[in-house]
């Protein structure tokens, strides 16, 4: 993906608004509050004047007036520009066509829970599960409740977030059910491992076999543990990996 000056959702958020017709900050918090951003945005108001200041900054919105009702402070109106309108329009292509991994923190969990025993793990997880069948059930309430007078257009985020919910309690539902009937392959030896703390045979040459299997990203980690910038040859010819 292409590095960007700016790459806080919320100033795609706020690109997005001044773009419908210029408006002022407190004009964009209430706008996006209104029509609940921040259910799939993370946004702090309270920075929400330096993402503007930012844009502003980097030439993609541009003061088009100020002006003062009673004794309120100045407001300043702020509309989008012509290089604004294209990396909004860019970003949002981006974002819409290409998949990035983002590291969920659920992810990270599920790669270190062997440290737990399974018991508890399966604890945990009947618990997550729990949770998520809660937050779709209220979700779905809302959902119908929203859709009796807002076209479906306006709703795709949450419907999408509802699905991505349902999904991940019917793969921890899967994956609890591999725990409980010892059918997830290395259970038996997960097991052994936390209930006496001998590592299994099986699992001894683990990280030495999996080292010479998967390609190395960083190259070598130098003494102090730095990772050495990689050779032209670990790049690969012609690379247009935008990290490098």
């Amino acid at each position: 993906m292409a590095r960007r000056r700016i790459d806080n959702p919320l100033a795609l958020a706020v690109l997005v608004t001044v773009a419908e017709q210029p408006r002022h900050p407190y004009e964009i918090a209430q706008l996006l509050r209104s029509r609940g951003k921040e259910n799939s945005i993370k946004i702090n108001y309270g920075s929400l004047y330096t993402v503007v200041r930012n844009l502003e900054k980097h030439g993609l919105i541009a003061a088009t007036g100020v002006d003062r009702e009673g004794r309120r402070p100045e407001r300043t109106t702020y509309a989008v520009t012509e290089a604004g309108d294209a990396e909004m329009r860019e970003w949002l292509s981006e974002l819409l066509s290409v998949r990035v991994h983002e590291f969920p923190r659920f992810e990270a969990a599920l790669s270190l829970m062997g440290v737990l025993a399974p018991d508890e793990v399966t604890d945990l997880l009947g618990r997550r599960v729990e949770a998520i069948d809660a937050h779709v059930a209220r979700g779905r309430a809302e959902l119908a409740e929203l859709t009796s007078f807002l076209p479906r257009v306006f709703l795709i985020e949450n419907e999408y977030e509802l699905a991505m919910a349902e999904a991940e309690a019917r793969w921890v539902r899967g994956l609890l059910a591999e725990i409980a009937d010892d059918s997830l392959s290395g259970v038996t030896e997960w097991r052994h491992f936390r209930a006496t703390g001998e590592t299994p045979s099986r699992w001894a040459d683990m990280d030495t076999a999996a080292q010479a299997v998967l390609p190395a990203e960083l190259g070598e980690l130098d003494e102090v543990g730095e990772p050495t910038e990689p050779t032209e040859h670990d790049r690969g010819a012609g690379t247009d990996d935008p990290t490098r």
